[in-house]
């Protein structure tokens, strides 16, 4: 008489995925490399999480709700802006260059297919709201007198966020974290600057 299947751990399960679409994407992980991963057959990934895209979706929740949410936990607390970002960059290095695996939101569907559109259309969304989240911080300590008037939360916001986007590239490629954090070190200098009222960002089209 046949065994009866192995239980498994849906949450060790969970982490499993989420650290194979870590490195390799969504593209690049089959459903062959899910099962050996997770220890189980494809029959059983697809009753305990529905599909691939459905497992990677939720993956990347996992990412959000653990190791992606430094940014929250920095640009939530009540420290002031400055520290606020200088502690999600350094936050993030550290996330980022551990095993060279960068950012998953980022790096695990940025080129899909046209038949995976909406996934990357989805992961396009958590990108801006980041970015969202970054403008709203600023203009919050704008507004209660931590930045001067003339300080461009947006144009500030969308550089916070452009800086993220390339740590983790870079993080990938290999570059050592104490570069990253001379990179970081470089932008905030130039925030000092900006926020001390010393200097402002040039308006489009001026050289």
């Amino acid at each position: 008489m046949a065994g009866r299947p192995r239980e498994f751990d849906r949450g060790v399960a969970l982490e499993r995925a989420r650290d194979l679409f870590w490195v390799r994407g969504y593209e690049g992980t089959s459903m062959s490399d899910l099962v050996a991963a997770l220890g189980i057959a494809s029959a059983r990934i697809y009753a305990a999480f529905g599909s691939k895209e459905a497992l990677f979706r939720e993956a990347i929740a996992h990412y959000e709700a653990e190791e992606g949410g430094f940014a929250d936990q920095a640009l939530g607390g009540t420290k002031d802006v400055r520290t606020a970002i200088e502690d999600m960059f350094r936050k993030a290095i550290k996330l980022y260059t551990v095993k060279q695996r960068g950012c998953m939101v980022v790096s695990a569907a940025t080129n899909c297919a046209p038949e995976n559109a909406a996934l990357g259309a989805w992961l396009a969304d958590h990108r801006r709201a980041r970015t969202q989240s970054l403008i709203d911080r600023l203009r919050q300590a704008k507004q209660a007198g931590e930045l001067p008037a003339s300080f461009d939360e947006v144009a500030i916001g969308d550089c916070c966020a452009t800086l993220l986007h390339g740590l983790s590239v870079q993080a990938r490629d290999g570059v050592s974290r104490r570069r990253l954090d001379a990179m970081v070190s470089v932008f905030l200098h130039a925030f000092d600057a900006m926020a001390e009222g010393n200097a402002e960002p040039p308006s489009p089209g001026r050289r």
